[in-house]
């Protein structure tokens, strides 16, 4: 004797983002950005700097106390703090 479960829709699970915030990046490492996921200010401000997604980034160093840190894209070097960069994903190289 066979029993018949309701059927109740299973949840979808919800992909993981595969990228890292850009703030726990190793100082040497480079990777490729993913996104951008901050408020509309915050984001509009980093994508007019070149945080765009597809572009290669590179963590050249860190303050002595860790905060800020210099990053390397598109040919010139910015410094962000580390509350800027957790907002942007990117992908190790």
């Amino acid at each position: 004797m066979s029993v018949a479960l309701p059927a109740f829709p299973l949840p979808e699970p919800t992909p993981e983002p595969e990228g890292v915030p850009l703030c726990d990046v190793a100082p040497g490492a480079a990777g490729v950005i993913e996104s951008v996921d901050a408020a509309a200010a915050i984001a509009g401000r980093l994508l007019d700097l070149g945080f765009v997604p597809g572009t290669a980034v590179r963590v050249i160093r860190r303050a002595p106390l860790g905060d800020p840190v210099v990053y390397e894209l598109r040919g010139y070097r910015i410094c962000l703090r580390r509350s800027e960069a957790s907002h942007i994903l990117v992908r190790p190289a």
